[in-house]
């Protein structure tokens, strides 16, 4: 599970940017007054899970197994996290590392 943090203004601006992640199948997990949890599930690439089957059934099992450790990293460890936060400052003090929309969709969509 990767987190990115993007920065809104205020409440109005955090509202517009998760409504432009729902548009790419992002998923609300939390909300607050001050910040927004979203995530999107990915599933793996579907051409690796039936090259993956294909390969079990006709060459061995072992392959079935390859395609359930493939979808457990891609749904349980690739799936992006995204927090949309107007806060500046962590809990610690430190200023957060913010990032960009686009690293985040490219992450999103990524094959691997």
């Amino acid at each position: 599970m990767e987190l990115f943090i993007l920065s809104a203004d205020n409440s109005k601006a955090m509202e517009k940017t998760a409504d432009k992640l729902s548009q790419k199948k992002f998923k609300i997990i939390e909300q607050e007054n001050d910040f927004i949890l979203m995530r999107k599930r990915r599933f793996g690439n579907p051409l690796i899970h039936v090259v993956s089957l294909l390969l079990a059934l006709s060459v061995s099992a072992l392959f079935i197994f390859i395609n359930v450790v493939y979808f457990s990293y891609s749904y349980l460890w690739a799936s992006p996290h995204v927090l949309i936060t107007t806060k500046k400052v962590g809990e610690d003090g430190q200023a957060l590392e913010f990032s960009d929309m686009d690293e985040i969709l490219k992450k999103a969509n990524a094959i691997l």
